[in-house]
């Protein structure tokens, strides 16, 4: 199957040159996900937890636009700002994964745009 970029009813585009899901091959590929409100400018208040929580909020409305959930993801990426804040992120994703968990990476960086705290990219198969 070539890349597909799918209509993801219900989701507004992005405005910069990306699309959000890609797939291929059987293969669904999200793009970095941040703890935004969409349309509204900058990360939720309230932390770490609740940037990941809102994070891990925007992944699963990504899936279910493009007809699956978290239990068809198979690998996360996590880019932290703040390795302190690990514990802390590592709570709220534990509650989205609950049981066999997609494999991760978690990688410590100097900055994430926007000033946002955590970012995460996802992988998940139809």
């Amino acid at each position: 199957m070539p890349k597909h970029v799918p209509e993801l009813l219900g989701i507004p585009p992005s405005s910069y040159p990306y699309s959000q899901v890609v797939e291929a091959n059987g293969f669904v590929f999200l793009a970095g996900q941040v703890g935004d409100v969409p349309g509204q400018p900058g990360a939720v208040p309230g932390g770490i937890a609740a940037e990941t929580r809102q994070m891990l909020d925007n992944v699963g409305r990504l899936l279910r636009a493009a007809g699956l959930d978290y239990a068809d993801v198979v690998k996360c990426t996590v880019y932290l700002r703040d390795f302190t804040e690990f514990a802390a992120m590592n709570s709220v994703y534990r509650e989205f994964f609950p049981t066999e968990p997609p494999t991760r990476a978690t990688v410590g960086v100097t900055a994430l745009a926007a000033d946002f705290r955590v970012e995460i990219e996802v992988l998940a198969v139809r």
